[in-house]
């Protein structure tokens, strides 16, 4: 047996002797790990309680928070495309950090990394299970809460519509669940009906949803002229795009609105009204806020139009872009108008 790698017996009879450092270099060296510690990514200089299931889902809550009392508003974080439950961390801790009693934040694991390739509405399924999962773990919660980012948007969305609880009718922008053509699906989102009804009786997953939230969520897909900014507007380029966009399997086909499969719509087409299987605009609805943010500039996958919902024609005027543009800011903000 050959142990050398680890410091063993390389034969019967050949020590090989492992070179061990000295007492107070080591100790010097664990000094200096230990005051350098407060800049690891993963701490952010607030304390957090973090609780692993046994499939790896964490829940965080704040370490300062009062023991007395069990935190009753759930917060679902959702990752974007080849992303992970790690994205969060900086994110839940600022939350944490302004709402240590109220809050318990959870950030999906379920979609992370090449599971982001599996279409919308399979990760949608995974992300309602787990959040359903959460539920369950918590029994004090009364409230819920979504954040996603980038593909994270579509996911919660869809989640939401498989978490909703009640059958409401006549709520969606074209009546009662019929689909909505490919054509009219940027006039149909950009309608001031869209969610602008609060339906203070839905429920998701049997809890009072209080925000939906999407930064830079592509709602109304990648396809079509200068949705995806680092096309730089080339139609070559965008019709490209297009036809490669099979290298991101089905969520690519999703987000490029090529899944049209017997007469049905694209899942984004249908995402834009209820169906009758799945009310995706009142699950909306029923939510008491709802934001989406979006980058005018220096975002080079989801443009303006497509994680705004409007019209080009409405791109806002910003004077010093470069001054208003730090992530941690758009993090400061939601923080700051979250309804708790």
């Amino acid at each position: 047996m050959n142990l050398e790698e680890n410091g063993g017996v390389k034969g019967s009879d050949d020590v090989v002797k492992k070179k061990m450092m000295p007492p107070a270099k080591r100790t010097r060296r664990l000094l200096i790990v230990k005051k350098l510690s407060c800049f690891r990514s993963s701490d952010y200089g607030y304390p957090t309680v973090e609780k692993v299931d046994a499939d790896g889902n964490v829940d965080m809550e704040s370490a300062a928070a009062d023991k007395r009392h069990s935190p009753t508003h759930l917060v679902v974080m959702v990752n974007g495309l080849i992303g992970s439950a790690k994205n969060w961390r900086f994110a839940a801790k600022q939350f944490l950090n302004k709402y240590p009693n109220d809050l318990i934040v959870h950030c999906s694991k379920c979609n992370s990394a090449l599971a982001t390739l599996d279409g919308v509405d399979v990760m949608g399924a995974r992300l309602a299970d787990e959040v359903i999962s959460v539920i369950q773990r918590h029994p004090n919660l009364h409230k819920i809460s979504f954040i996603g980012h980038s593909l994270g948007g579509l996911i919660a969305r869809y989640a939401v519509a498989k978490l909703y609880t009640q059958d409401c009718t006549n709520q969606s922008c074209e009546g009662n669940g019929n689909y909505i053509s490919q054509e009219k699906l940027e006039k149909s989102v950009t309608e001031v009906n869209f969610c602008s009804k609060h339906n203070s009786n839905g429920k998701i997953g049997g809890l009072e949803p209080i925000n939906f939230i999407t930064i830079a969520t592509p709602h109304l897909g990648s396809r079509g002229h200068r949705q995806v900014p680092m096309f730089c507007g080339i139609r070559i380029l965008e019709r490209l795009g297009y036809h490669t966009s099979g290298v991101l399997k089905r969520t690519g086909r999703h987000v490029y609105l090529k899944d049209k499969i017997d007469g049905q719509p694209p899942l984004l087409v249908q995402m834009a009204n209820d169906t009758e299987d799945l009310k995706f605009i009142s699950a909306l609805q029923s939510f008491k806020r709802r934001v989406a943010y979006a980058n005018v500039l220096s975002d080079h996958l989801v443009g303006w139009s497509t994680s705004s919902i409007r019209y080009r024609s409405e791109l806002p005027k910003v004077n010093t872009p470069w001054m208003n543009s730090d992530g941690a800011d758009v993090i400061q903000h939601m923080v700051d108008n979250f309804f708790v």
